[in-house]
């Protein structure tokens, strides 16, 4: 397994536990692979985390920048932060924030991936309606990732 670096500021750094919370509570993050070229891609998506195994889940349609990025290395970070808040008379957002470091794999089980689908809708909507029209519609094109954490670090920083 690779080596990560630990935080500069190892003072700011939140629990485990917060990441975790972060990850399952917060609707979205940034997805950094390695693009054409060379070049960081990055793109913001919502995702799931499995608390039951601790995967990170989001979907993907079957071409595209990202699904070849991932093919070709499946190396990935993903960044997640919360909405923050201000301490009473200050300007300043507080915010945590949550980096994961990991590999990425495609999960091929059409059962499975209309599962992890429905899972990651519940995130947004309780409509189970409207889940059913979505993966039904949506369903046959749609491509299911795990990002297999390696490495989580959070912190807590001031904007100042």
């Amino acid at each position: 397994m690779a080596e990560f670096r630990e935080l500069t500021r190892a003072h700011k750094a939140i629990t485990m536990d917060e990441c975790k919370e972060i990850l399952r509570t917060e609707k979205r993050g940034v997805l950094s692979v390695i693009g054409d070229n060379g070049y960081p891609y990055g793109m913001p998506l919502n995702h799931f985390y499995n608390d039951d195994d601790g995967l990170i889940y989001f979907h993907s349609g079957k071409e595209g920048h990202r699904t070849d990025s991932i093919r070709k290395n499946d190396k990935a970070s993903f960044c997640v932060y919360d909405g923050g808040y201000r301490d009473e008379g200050d300007w300043a957002l507080n915010i945590r924030s949550v980096i994961v470091f990991g590999h990425i794999v495609e999960i091929t089980d059409t059962a499975e991936i209309y599962r992890l689908a429905r899972k990651l809708s519940r995130k947004f909507t309780d409509d189970e309606d409207y889940i059913d029209r979505e993966i039904e519609r949506s369903g046959p094109l749609t491509m299911m990732f795990a990002l297999v954490p390696e490495y989580i670090s959070g912190k807590k920083v001031k904007e100042s």
